[in-house]
């Protein structure tokens, strides 16, 4: 039984019969450049197979109407398009709201409601990015039902908006970027200061990138990604008086160890270090990958997750564990936690004739230092959010 046709039926279920239409946004990791996207330097992330399948009807009402089978026991949330402010019983149609709200904003004219069923099979908390994966979901839902000229950088921008000014999440642009403009076997090359990006193909050539899930949720509100991001902030700032820069993506390493004095503070020190050495290695991966160096960019990735667990110290027990454990294993190139940190999922480049042994291995050192089971994932690149009929 196919998806579309399984959601068609499970639609039919809960609205009723109607006429659909169906859709579908990715997940997305980030091969490198993490904590840069807020920092004005490049990120290199790429939309994956797994994400967020929507199935739409329109309403003559001002009724909108939203059922997510991940959340069976929610049952289905409504509210009317007169009503659009934040609600937390609203729960997880909150992305929708703010979706909807942004969009009116921004001039577009939603005028009924609609009903939406949604399937998410991205793991919840594991920062894959299914809050960025519904938004552009609902934009590109709403951009079908009601035959809106928009581009897709500006609905892009939107989905930033809800997460920043809807949800009271500061994320950068990077997960609705590489969400809405994915393309198969392709990771996107993003400078967040500029918004110019290139489409690099990425050829494994016998490995394959295996996400592991630590199973910690990883609340992002929640975490400590906005103090983070008020470090770096201050960083800038201290060392505005003396470099004329609009960004710590602006510096390369010498510049920032040669004026690492005036941010007087051991703690900032290392922030600025990490987003500095962050948006380097990023740049040389790329440039790595396009020549089909593996092994180098393999060691990128290590270098990357020792910065982010000593400098930036987003990991902890369950990333390093995972990471450590996946370092090890033969046929492994390199591995590096992915996201935002403090739980969530990590990267590994696999030979693919080692990922059974790769699996159970980790598994087992896993098992043995956090006291309960990862779970992994074979990524495939895929295209960004689509109508798929």
């Amino acid at each position: 039984m196919n998806i579309n046709r399984e959601l068609t039926t499970k639609f039919a279920e809960v609205f009723g019969p109607r006429d659909t239409t169906h859709y579908f946004s990715p997940g997305r990791i980030n091969l490198i450049g993490e904590h840069t996207d807020y920092n004005g330097g490049h990120v290199f992330p790429a939309s994956i197979t797994y994400g967020t399948y929507g199935v739409a009807s329109p309403r003559e009402d001002q009724k909108v109407l939203v059922y997510s089978t991940n959340f069976d026991e929610l049952g289905v949330i409504s509210f009317s398009l007169d009503n659009l402010t934040f609600d937390k019983n609203a729960d997880w149609a909150n992305y929708v709201k703010g979706m909807i709200l942004k969009m009116q904003e921004a001039g577009y004219q939603i005028k009924h409601g609609f009903e939406l069923l949604v399937d998410g099979t991205i793991p919840n908390g594991a920062g894959l990015s299914s809050s960025a994966s519904l938004e552009l979901l609902v934009g590109v839902v709403l951009e079908d039902l009601f035959q809106l000229d928009i581009d897709r950088l500006t609905l892009v921008k939107l989905g930033q908006k809800v997460e920043n000014e809807f949800i009271g999440v500061n994320s950068g642009i990077m997960d609705q970027f590489a969400i809405g403009f994915g393309e198969i076997d392709k990771a996107i090359l993003l400078d967040t200061n500029t918004l110019e990006y290139e489409m690099v193909p990425v050829k494994m050539d016998g490995y394959a990138i295996v996400i592991m899930n630590t199973n910690k949720r990883r609340e992002l509100a929640d975490s400590k990604y906005n103090e983070r991001r008020g470090e770096c902030e201050e960083a800038l700032v201290r060392l505005q008086t003396e470099l004329a820069i609009k960004s710590l993506g602006d510096l390369d390493e010498a510049t920032f160890e040669a004026n690492q004095h005036l941010l007087d503070d051991e703690v900032l020190v290392k922030r600025a270090r990490h987003a500095v050495t962050e948006n380097q290695r990023t740049l040389i991966a790329k440039q790595e990958l396009v020549q089909g160096n593996l092994e180098a960019f393999g060691k990128l990735l290590n270098a990357s997750h020792a910065s982010l667990r000593e400098d930036y110290e987003v990991t902890g027990l369950e990333l390093d564990t995972l990471v450590a454990a996946a370092q090890k294993q033969a046929g492994v190139l390199g591995a590096r936690m992915t996201g935002a940190g403090f739980g969530g999922c990590a990267i590994a480049v696999v030979e693919e004739s080692a990922i059974p042994s790769f699996k159970n291995n980790v598994y087992d050192d896993y098992l043995k230092t956090v006291g309960y089971a990862p779970e992994f994932y074979v990524a495939h690149i895929g295209s960004g959010t689509t109508k798929i009929d």
